[in-house]
């Protein structure tokens, strides 16, 4: 490790900030920030910005099938939250060159997967959506089982940014992170009803048994060296392992709540 990272890392540890860039220098405590932070900085961003578009063009189409008219006021509320959210994170990469009018326009944000592929953590090429954001979506009790679940990993996930050591990224998830908690318990909210609609708790359980496993792939490997270098930057402060646990909490008290249950092979206590 080179002096000039090792002294950069010890400011982060004793918890300096990097504020909005000069223009398009960051700087710690006056010093140049090493250009690792600055590429793990773009990933991390580059990542929540591309499944929010990802997930709000996924989810667009369902807008119309929503049982009710309520039910499609908050799938497009959920929708525009999610481009409002992907529009804060691309301010946020803009003055390191990034152009958000080409960017939004360089992928097909609403391409879609067969849905009997399971990628697990594995990257494929393109944009760098999560891969949960890669498969489609079948029917509204599958729509709102994914917000419910695939909700509650977000916010677990953003809140690990909101003592970020980017200031303007802190700043931009304390906007965000309420949200982003909402859409879970919008999904949570949806799923509840449509079972009180059907009577039945079949397509639910069966949207559980599709998507618990597909979220908690978005947490990826436990051994990540990205997840490791975003402790070390600050730019995250627990590991994917931790992350994981919280979900699995919440998730399953979630679903205690409505009478689903973990699919037999993702108990509570299984690893990744």
């Amino acid at each position: 490790m080179q002096k000039q990272d090792k002294d950069f890392l010890d400011r982060i540890a004793a918890g300096h900030k990097i504020a909005a860039p000069d223009g398009d220098v960051l700087r710690c405590a006056g010093e140049t920030v090493p250009t690792g932070y600055r590429s793990e900085l773009m990933r991390l961003v580059v990542v929540f910005a591309d499944s929010e578009l990802a997930g709000a063009a996924g989810f667009c189409p369902f807008i119309n099938k929503g049982p009710g008219v309520r039910e499609r006021i908050v799938a497009a509320k959920i929708v525009t939250e999610k481009y409002v959210h992907a529009e804060m994170a691309l301010k946020l990469i803009e003055p390191f060159g990034v152009n958000p009018l080409l960017y939004v326009r360089s992928h097909a944000w609403d391409s879609r997967l067969d849905r009997h592929i399971d990628l697990g953590t594995r990257r494929i090429g393109g944009d760098k959506r999560l891969n949960v954001f890669h498969y489609p979506l079948e029917g509204w009790e599958d729509a709102v089982v994914f917000n419910m679940l695939m909700g509650a990993a977000t916010a677990i996930q953003l809140g690990e940014m909101a003592q970020s050591s980017y200031v303007p990224l802190a700043g931009a998830i304390a906007h965000i992170l309420p949200r982003e908690k909402e859409h879970a318990q919008l999904g949570e909210s949806g799923v509840r009803q449509a079972i009180e609609r059907s009577g039945s708790k079949a397509a639910a359980q069966a949207a559980v048994n599709y998507w618990y496993p597909r979220v908690v792939a978005t947490f990826g490997r436990v051994d990540s060296d990205h997840a490791a270098v975003y402790i070390q930057y600050g730019l995250r402060r627990r590991s994917s392992a931790a992350m994981l646990r919280d979900w699995k909490a919440q998730s399953a008290a979630a679903l205690k709540r409505l009478g689903l249950a973990i699919p037999k092979n993702c108990s509570p206590e299984s690893s990744q």
